[in-house]
C-alpha cells in the first residue's frame, strides 16, 4: 500500500506500491538549505528506510529551484562572530565534531553517509544547485542524475573550510585524486555536463527526477535480495578504512572552525570584499 509522510517538516517521504521511496527535500523557500532540522530529517529518513523491507529503490530530490544549496548561510554569520571551534559545525548536532556519534561518523557526516547504508540503490536527482553540503548529500547516493545546467561545487574552501560531511570519503571512488584536489582547492563550479565528464555525475538528462523514477521502477523488477546483495558487495569493494577518513575530516575541520582566517573568509564573503588572510605560523 502506498504511504506518504512528512519527516520533521523538512522531508516528504512517499513510498509507492511497487516499493519506490520518493524522498523530497522540502524547504523550497531556502533552496533546501541545510539547517539542524534538515540534518535531522535526513538522518531520520535514511534510518527509517533502512528498516523498511518493502522498499526496493530510493529517489532523492529537492523541491523547488534546487536540489540543495548547502549549509544555511545564517550559520556562516554565526561563524564570523563566534570564534570558537566548539560550536556546531556544518549543522552538526554535537558540539565537538571529532566525537563519533553515529558509528564512524558525527551527525553531519551521518546525514550523508546514511544513504550509503540504506540497503537498496539510492538515486539523487539533481537540478539547480548542489553546493557544499548539498553536494555531499548527493554523493551519498549510489547514482546521480543531473540536468545539463545543474551547478555543482565543493564550496567549503570559500568559507575557509574543508568538506567534512563524508565528501573526502565519497569523492575518492568517483574521480581522480588530482581532480578532487582541484575542485576542493578552488571551489570551482561545474555544470552537469562537466560533472559527468569528471565522474561526479552518473547521467545527464533534461528531467533527472523522472529519469531517476524510471530507473528505480526498473530496479523494482529485479530480485530484491540480489539488489541488496549487490549494494553490500559493491560497498565493500569501495571501502578503504572509511573510519580513518571520516575522523580525519572532522579533525581538520575542528582546527579550522573559528580560526582567524576562517572567520575572515566568512566576513569577506558576507561583506563582498577581498579577504585579508594571515600567514600560517
Amino acid at each position: 500500500m502506498a504511504t506518504e509522510a512528512m519527516i520533521g517538516e523538512r522531508i516528504r517521504l512517499r513510498v509507492s506500491d511497487d516499493g519506490v521511496a520518493d524522498v523530497r527535500l522540502y524547504r523550497a523557500d531556502k533552496m533546501n538549505a541545510l539547517d539542524v532540522a534538515m540534518f535531522q530529517a535526513l538522518i531520520d529518513t535514511g534510518e527509517q528506510l533502512c528498516r523498511m523491507p518493502n522498499v526496493r529503490a530510493v529517489v532523492l530530490s529537492g523541491e523547488g529551484r534546487a536540489f540543495c544549496a548547502g549549509l544555511d548561510t545564517s550559520r556562516f554569520g554565526q561563524m564570523a562572530t563566534t570564534p570558537s571551534s566548539s560550536g556546531p559545525v556544518a549543522g552538526s548536532m554535537s558540539k565537538d565534531i571529532t566525537v563519533r556519534t553515529h558509528g564512524w561518523a558525527n551527525a553531519a557526516q551521518h546525514a550523508c553517509m546514511v544513504w550509503t547504508q540504506v540497503p537498496v540503490p539510492v538515486i539523487a536527482a539533481v537540478h539547480g544547485v548542489a553546493f557544499g553540503g548539498g553536494l555531499q548529500v548527493a554523493l551519498g547516493a549510489d547514482l546521480r542524475y543531473v540536468t545539463p545546467d545543474a551547478r555543482m561545487c565543493v564550496m567549503e574552501i570559500k568559507w575557509g573550510l574543508v568538506p567534512d560531511m563524508g565528501g573526502a570519503l565519497l569523492m575518492r571512488t568517483l574521480m581522480r585524486s588530482d581532480v578532487i584536489r582541484e575542485l576542493t582547492y578552488t571551489g570551482r563550479i561545474v555544470n552537469g555536463v562537466e560533472a559527468q565528464a569528471l565522474g561526479l555525475a552518473t547521467r545527464v538528462c533534461d528531467d533527472p527526477y523522472q529519469a531517476a523514477l524510471e530507473t528505480a521502477r526498473e530496479m523494482t523488477l529485479k530480485s530484491p535480495h540480489a539488489l541488496r546483495a549487490a549494494k553490500r558487495l559493491l560497498t565493500v569493494a569501495d571501502q578503504q578504512d572509511p573510519a580513518a577518513i571520516l575522523l580525519a575530516e572532522s579533525v581538520e575541520q575542528a582546527k579550522l572552525i573559528g580560526s582567524s582566517n576562517q572567520a575572515e573568509a566568512v566576513r569577506a564573503n558576507l561583506e563582498k570584499r577581498a579577504p585579508n588572510f594571515a600567514d600560517p605560523q
